[in-house]
């Protein structure tokens, strides 16, 4: 039983159970794909469907890493085969449970919002937001910004972490000097530059046919239909009519 429920591997040489950060990363990476491709569907068209499989499917996948084990959750199983051929890296395992726990949290508060009462508003793109802010950075990166979180609540600091950030300390300038950050700056100005040209010139784009004549629809289903799309204030405040009327399924 003690093999089926358990959290990290106990291996000789490391003082706390361990995970393979390179199945991990790959894991997340899998997931930030899926979450991704749902947040932008909803985001884009207003189709909030495949947010709310994916969000079950996420809550899945964390309950049975967090409180069954990590080698039974399904995007693990996938990132583990897909890292088979690597040297594993091994990290802490309690500071993992920390951040997936995390994780878990805001999948209850999306299972909640999207799927149970179907909510739209800025706390699902908070939280949507949230989710793939920590995944992006732990599969891009290699950082755990919960790993970081749990050293803030934790009086035994975490072990083992990804890079060795636990103990490494680097040296000055490691990151970059001015002249890097001068190319990347100029980089960015340069797209900037290109994106409001190709923005204003589209070869693509089409001229809009107005309709002939508008549907006709009775005044009582009318009015009940202007009110239900009536914009809410912190819509307008954020300048975001006409995306709320895009996620409401208002012309």
């Amino acid at each position: 039983m003690s093999t089926i429920f358990s959290f990290g591997e106990r291996l000789d040489g490391y003082a706390v159970p361990v995970l393979n950060e390179r199945a991990v990363r790959a894991a997340a990476g899998i997931v930030f794909f899926f979450a991704f491709l749902s947040f932008m569907n909803a985001w884009l068209v207003g189709n909030f469907q495949p947010t709310r499989v994916f969000v079950v499917a996420f809550l899945i996948d964390f309950t049975i890493r967090i409180f069954v084990n990590p080698k039974f959750a399904p995007s693990l199983i996938v990132g583990q085969w897909m890292v088979r051929k690597q040297q594993p890296e091994y990290v802490g395992a309690p500071q993992k449970r920390f951040a997936w726990a995390i994780g878990f949290v805001l999948a209850v508060v999306m299972l909640y919002l999207v799927v149970i009462k179907h909510v739209i508003g800025p706390i699902n793109l908070i939280v949507c937001a949230a989710c793939l802010v920590l995944l992006f950075f732990e599969t891009a990166f290699g950082i755990c910004i919960g790993c970081k979180v749990y050293n803030w609540f934790n009086k035994d600091q975490a072990k083992l972490c990804p890079g060795g950030v636990c103990e490494f300390e680097p040296a000055r300038g490691a990151g970059g000097n001015w002249v890097q950050a001068t190319v990347v700056l100029a980089f960015v100005g340069v797209i900037g530059a290109w994106i409001s040209r190709v923005s204003a010139n589209d070869p693509y784009a089409r001229a809009v046919t107005p309709a002939t004549e508008p549907p006709m629809v009775s005044p009582a289903v009318d009015a009940a239909e202007v009110e239900r799309c009536k914009v809410p204030d912190f819509a307008k405040a954020m300048g975001h009519e006409e995306k709320w009327k895009l996620h409401n399924n208002c012309k």
